[in-house]
């Protein structure tokens, strides 16, 4: 890597150091049960926090969007993490304690930031894809004074999409110094790098928390496997290696290909792994990884597993209560409306953590919508656990009635605070969001239902549910096998470990206790009621609300304007955060299976049968990366540098040229007219690369976010009109009805409309570029 690359990751990484460690007092008293405090954590919720506040600060007009007000709203969150320190005086040591630890994550984030970094340095382009639309809203939110910003391509309208993640990379941008054509890759290096030790601190205090006396190398292991899954596994469809290859988008079973390990790989294509069940997409983090969109779903994944990391420290909060006394989560004080020892500074409990997850919500949602929803859902059960766990605890009585009556005396005292809480995470979500959905109108029209009855179809729609007929797409079992074979192989392993070993201790009580306990069936229920700790809980959830999200879609869609695709966003969208919690959950359950093994009286040839397999299908969905980052990334041959642009120069050279000269010299959101064109083209390549708005730019794209093709088709036309008409008072007419400052002359345009007729912008107003042909008029 050249020494400017080293200088822009170094600066980069610096200001993100510099972050998590002002806001480390805070992550450690809200991740005070982890063994490491949550030190990544500090990263996100850093960034989160002043992102937020400098949003909403911009959108109340109170403070611009520049370098010195991100300055100010970072100061002060220093200053309260200060006096936090200042009023808990051994937080200082146990953060001077826990050093090593601090030292081993922050080297483990900045290998894994330098690592992708280097790879994607290999093919930087911002081109292609959905990067044109990620770039577009970065370089607009950059311009930006106040929020909301402006849509690049539908001016004069807002974004209407969800732009935060985008917009946490233009304060990065912002703080770093750095071009935001460098901190588009360095961001996607980021979030891989923040992931992967994120995972890392998920699973290690899994481990930590179920076996105390685990070995620190043990607990390095568990929390890299972890890791590695999430940010670096693909699927089983790496089997499709071994054979001739299918045509693409007409997957066949494997066994029905001819095994051909002598040609490995077989022309394999890695984007087939996303692409395998018809019409559909079923994405996974290193796809995300590889083919570089910094798009809101990948963009959301530390916030993701932030939130998850928050339920787990409830969970273990809840685990070691219970070791010492039962907890307080103010059932008895209603009147405090479940925020009873909640002040500014002090008792980060069980109410702070529900707000701190509103917020989270609040954070995904404007990030990627579909995951506020999906992680209010998980909040909702794993909560809705942890108060019943916490306030129904009957395991000393053995009377059946005295249970039964105690049973329902504390539930009904439990839901008034279960009913509390959760109105606190849902109204505290709701309220956060209002500055971004004041601005922003959701672009689904309804909930289709899949292979509606024909008496339904002849209906069409019953509220929000719509009835379509030919819409019956289902998924074949041997490809959902295919895409989470897997991860449910662990998962069966764990069923049949915790049956497995519940049997053994129960049949031991039997031989000595079967007139006491009436038997096997009675001792096996106590076993179970008895050993299943929290967090084993926790991981069964988040398996259940997986395997949920996978199910959904086979049954219902989200419905678009995609019509032969109809329900591909609705999988996407829900299987890619099944493929987060499945990783998680993989990695927990293999350590744990292979820490406790010895426990069960199996057959040693079975157990190594089982090892065989299990290890093989690690191998499998380790074999995908290899391949989609040498496909990708062109072997890793050719060093680019980070520079996303620069490919311009190569591509429309006078047009890169004119957009160095744009950035330079034109300041503010002024409209520029450029030629109009179809989404995943080059068109729109000034109004992406400037942040300037442009009348439209690519079409369907703004057909989806505007749920409607009416808006967007009439400027079609007038764009024609504005470079092709003769007559001079429609141009002036039409440049005033759009507000047109600006218009760019390059190659496409030209191309485009072979009509031009550039003379008559020289007298509406003057030339104030010129480079060959490519010219810039200022319209007066």
């Amino acid at each position: 890597m050249p020494v400017s690359d080293l200088i822009n990751v170094s600066q980069w990484w610096s200001i993100i150091f510099i972050i998590g460690i002002v806001f480390l007092p805070l992550t450690n008293l809200i991740f005070s049960s982890f063994f490491d405090k949550g030190y990544i954590f500090a990263k996100i919720i850093g960034t989160a926090a002043i992102s937020y506040v400098i949003f909403v600060l911009g959108f109340l007009k109170i403070l611009p969007f520049t370098e010195i007000s991100i300055a100010l709203v970072s100061l002060v969150f220093l200053i309260i993490n200060i006096v936090l320190i200042s009023k808990y005086p051994n937080l200082l040591i146990f953060l001077k304690r826990s050093w090593k630890i601090f030292f081993f994550e922050e080297i483990l984030f900045l290998g894994i930031l330098f690592f992708w970094s280097f790879i994607h340095a290999h093919a930087p382009d911002i081109h292609g894809l959905e990067k044109y639309m990620d770039f577009g809203f970065i370089n607009s939110i950059l311009r930006a004074d106040y929020f909301p910003p402006q849509d690049m391509w539908l001016t004069p309208f807002p974004i209407n999409y969800y732009y935060f993640g985008h917009l946490v990379t233009a304060v990065l941008t912002k703080l770093s110094l750095l071009p935001s054509a460098i901190t588009f890759n360095l961001m996607l290096s980021t979030i891989s790098a923040i992931s992967f030790v994120s995972a890392f601190s998920i699973s290690a205090n899994l481990l930590k928390n179920f076996k105390f006396q685990i070995s620190n190398i043990k607990l390095i292991i568990a929390g890299l496997l972890t890791a590695f899954i999430l940010n670096f596994a693909g699927n089983l469809h790496t089997v499709y290696l071994f054979f001739t290859p299918y045509l693409n988008e007409n997957p066949v079973p494997f066994w029905n290909l001819t095994f051909s390990p002598q040609t490995f790989p077989n022309s394999y294509w890695y984007p087939n792994a996303t692409r395998f069940i018809h019409n559909t997409i079923h994405e996974f983090p290193i796809y995300s990884s590889v083919v570089s969109d910094l798009h809101g779903h990948f963009l959301d994944l530390p916030f993701v597993l932030l939130a998850i990391a928050v339920l787990l420290s409830l969970v273990l909060k809840l685990q070691i209560t219970n070791h010492k006394s039962q907890i307080n989560l103010n059932t008895q004080n209603s009147k405090h409306f479940g925020f009873g020892n909640l002040n500014l500074f002090g008792a980060w409990n069980f109410e702070f953590r529900i707000l701190l997850l509103a917020f989270l919500l609040a954070i995904m949602y404007m990030t990627n919508a579909w995951d506020g929803l999906i992680y209010f859902a998980l909040s909702f059960f794993i909560v809705s656990y942890i108060i019943l766990r916490s306030n129904i605890n009957l395991q000393g009585i053995q009377n059946s009635k005295f249970r039964i009556q105690n049973y329902i005396s504390k539930f009904k005292i439990t839901i008034p605070t279960l009913i509390i809480n959760i109105l606190v995470l849902g109204t505290g979500f709701i309220a956060l969001t209002i500055p971004f959905n004041l601005n922003f109108k959701p672009f689904a029209s309804g909930i289709g239902v899949l292979c509606a009855p024909k008496f339904l179809t002849d209906i069409g729609h019953f509220g929000p549910f719509i009835f379509e007929p030919n819409h019956c797409q289902r998924s074949p079992l041997w490809q959902l096998f295919i895409l989470y074979g897997f991860f449910y192989f662990w998962v069966v392993s764990l069923i049949f470990f915790m049956f497995k070993l519940k049997s053994q201790n129960s049949n031991r009580k039997t031989t000595t206790q079967s007139s006491k306990y009436f038997g096997f069936i009675r001792n096996l229920k106590f076993e179970i009621r008895n050993s299943i700790l929290p967090f084993d809980v926790f991981v069964v959830i988040l398996i259940l609300f997986s395997t949920l999200l996978i199910i959904l879609p086979e049954f219902i869609y989200v419905k678009d304007i995609y019509p032969a695709h109809y329900r591909a966003n609705t999988m996407f969208k829900l299987v890619y955060q099944s493929f987060v919690m499945l990783s998680l959950s993989s990695g927990y359950i293999i350590i744990r299976l292979f820490l406790n093994l010895k426990s069960l009286t199996i057959n040693h040839y079975w157990k190594l049968g089982y090892w065989v397999i299990g290890l093989l299908g690690l191998l499998a969905v380790f074999l995908y990366p290899y391949f989609a980052i040498k496909s990708y990334f062109g072997d890793l041959k050719i060093y680019s540098g980070l520079n996303g642009t620069k490919y311009l120069k190569n591509l429309y050279p006078n047009d890169y040229e004119a957009i160095l000269w744009i950035n330079k010299n034109i300041k503010g959101q002024p409209v520029i007219l450029e030629a109009q064109g179809d989404s995943y083209t080059d068109f729109a390549r000034i109004s992406t690369n400037t942040g300037l708005p442009t009348v439209l730019g690519w079409t369907v794209h703004e057909w989806l976010w505007r749920g409607t093709y009416d808006i967007p088709s009439p400027r079609i036309a007038d764009v024609q009109k504005l470079y092709e008409s003769n007559d001079i008072e429609e141009t002036k007419n039409l440049l005033k009805k759009y507000k047109a400052e600006y218009v760019f002359i390059g190659d496409l345009e030209k191309q485009k409309y072979l009509k031009l007729d550039k003379e008559k912008f020289q007298s509406l107003g003057k030339t104030i570029y010129q480079n060959g042909q490519t010219k810039i008029y200022k319209i007066n």
